[in-house]
């Protein structure tokens, strides 16, 4: 796992969290409800409570989900600060590539024909 200068999750560990279509749905049920279980998640999808679990541990150690005892219980929330800055991390690469596709197409097109 890799973590940027300030202790913050890097962007790749964030993009391979979010490379499993389970733990998009898991982050977006949290982020909608506010929060959940392993075993109410487990309720609403296609996967045991076991493997919600997994997933879980997976947007734990990406930064993407928070755990907190309640009880007997484990509720977990989404964190949306690591997408937060995942995101401005690809705007900024997309900006560098249209930058250099600029650059190519400046000189195709400056360049004299045959």
């Amino acid at each position: 796992m890799t973590r940027t200068t300030e202790g913050e999750q890097a962007p790749e560990n964030v993009l391979v969290a979010l490379a499993d279509p389970i733990r998009r749905e898991i982050l977006a049920v949290l982020a909608r409800e506010g929060g959940a279980t392993s075993t109410s998640l487990a309720a609403s999808l296609p996967v045991t409570r076991q493997a919600v679990a997994k997933h879980l541990a997976v947007l734990d150690r990406a930064g993407l989900v928070r755990a907190h005892r309640a009880g007997r219980e484990v509720r977990y929330e989404a964190d949306l600060q690591p997408l937060r800055r995942t995101t401005r991390w690809l705007d900024t690469l997309a900006t560098r590539w249209e930058d250099r596709l600029g650059a190519i197409k400046e000189l195709a097109e400056g360049a004299p024909g045959p």
